[in-house]
């Protein structure tokens, strides 16, 4: 069966100007032995082989390696789509050569209001850096977009930032952080939590339609009885979605952790990575035997395949097995006779 690569995300540096709280990656040094210049021009012409549509390029901090506009001149000119995600610190110096390359869209980091957000990046002056970007690039007709990863630190800044970001024509990426990397276990949102983060984003989509586009990560829930286009066709990680660490180790997702590496670049080209008839077996040969105990009973499992594997793994230790389904929950909450408007109370308090 052959496997169409839509997107990869590609982690070009470990090294970064902050040290986030939540940080999946522990990015702050980069890696030993990272992926010099002609391994990663020879990587994007694989990508392009590959017919690769998009390759967002991040860290770290993209913007600290030192031939970043080298890698995405090479992805734009190659024909692929060119994404890019930043903290946004040093976004302001490299402003003209956004503006040359047109990225499809730029990413840039926002965890709450200033005092939140300053607090859970460590830099007192981090969220102003980080809104001025977005700020400089919409002025500059750069598609932008907030991305804002929830934990129980920062979830109820949401409808501040909603207000902060109505009417500057941006996107907003909302996506829950999970126990990985330097993120503690102990700021996951509860199950409530989540699912009023999901009313919220559900609310302010159709409140204010037209206005802003509010996305969910891929972590965020599925199968929902009461909340619209909730669905999920299930995890993407090595079916049409690779990663690739700044060292050149192949993953499904960077957001699985290295215990999950299929090969690296220097031993194995990324075509014959992927083309692999054993690589991401996970996802590749999945059946029904594969689902956890959360999801083994569910009417959706053939379509939903567990939910996100990142999630799953970093909660249960198995893939295929998300406790954070929006399905599971509401059977939760209707077996304990909860009544789901008493949640957005959790979020607006």
């Amino acid at each position: 069966m052959n496997f169409n690569l839509d997107c990869a995300v590609w982690e070009t540096t470990l090294n970064c100007n902050l040290n986030c709280l939540h940080c999946g990656s522990k990015a702050g040094y980069k890696r030993r032995s990272e992926l010099n210049t002609k391994e990663a021009l020879k990587l994007c012409k694989d990508l392009a082989e590959l017919n690769c549509f998009n390759v967002c390029l991040m860290g770290g901090e993209p913007f600290l390696r030192k031939d970043w506009l080298k890698i995405a001149k090479e992805v734009k000119n190659l024909g692929m789509e060119l994404s890019l995600v930043s903290n946004g610190l040093i976004l302001d110096k490299f402003l003209n050569d956004l503006i040359e390359l047109e990225p499809y869209v730029v990413g840039v980091s926002i965890d709450g209001t200033s005092k939140t957000h300053n607090k859970i990046r460590g830099l007192n002056n981090s969220f102003e850096k980080a809104f001025e970007s977005l700020t400089l690039m919409r002025e500059n007709d750069i598609e932008a977009t907030a991305i804002t990863t929830v934990h129980k630190l920062n979830f109820k800044d949401l409808p501040a930032l909603l207000d902060l970001f109505l009417g500057r024509g941006l996107g907003w990426q909302i996506q829950l952080a999970i126990p990985i990397g330097r993120f503690n276990k102990k700021y996951l949102l509860s199950e409530e939590e989540f699912y009023s983060v999901a009313l919220f984003m559900t609310s302010s989509r159709i409140k204010h339609f037209g206005e802003i586009s509010i996305a969910g990560g891929h972590c965020f829930g599925y199968n929902s009885r009461f909340l619209p286009n909730a669905k999920w066709n299930g995890c993407q990680a090595g079916i049409n979605v690779i990663g690739i660490e700044s060292n050149g180790d192949i993953t499904g997702c960077l957001s699985m952790g290295g215990g999950f590496v299929e090969d690296n670049i220097r031993n194995k080209s990324l075509i014959d990575i992927w083309n692999d008839e054993n690589a991401f077996s996970y996802n590749r040969n999945f059946d029904k035997n594969k689902l956890g105990e959360n999801c083994k009973d569910c009417k959706y499992w053939a379509r939903c395949k567990g939910g996100c594997n990142a999630t799953s793994y970093s909660l249960t230790s198995k893939f295929h097995n998300d406790p954070y389904c929006f399905f599971k929950i509401e059977n939760n909450f209707l077996q304990k006779g909860s009544l789901l408007d008493k949640l957005l109370l959790k979020i607006s308090k």
